[in-house]
């Protein structure tokens, strides 16, 4: 099956290369689910930045509070487009403790 990744960015805020860095980031991870789909940026206003997995919304600033963390943006994409896919490293962070004797975040 064919995936696309999408990642709304505000113009007005200049978060485009944010934005590239996110797509480049997911498209290195994703190599063979994003083969014919691929990554695409959309610029937007109103300071908006979105990140949407198969048209389903994945991360919101607005609702996220910020921007994401890269391996908690992975895992997230994964879960839509690669549901069971070890993703090494980022799977490894999230069954770490975090340093403040916390919880990792999830």
């Amino acid at each position: 099956m064919t995936h696309r990744v999408r990642v709304v960015y505000c113009t007005q805020c200049a978060w485009m290369l944010r934005a590239a860095w996110i797509a480049q980031e997911l498209l290195t991870t994703f190599q063979a689910e994003l083969m014919g789909g691929g990554a695409t940026l959309e610029p937007g206003t109103g300071g908006i930045f979105e990140v949407y997995a198969d048209d389903e919304l994945v991360w919101s600033r607005t609702a996220d509070g910020g921007f994401p963390d890269i391996v908690v943006l992975k895992r997230r994409v994964r879960d839509r487009i690669a549901p069971g896919r070890a993703l090494g490293h980022a799977d490894r962070a999230a069954d770490r403790p975090a340093r403040d004797g916390g919880e990792a975040t999830r």
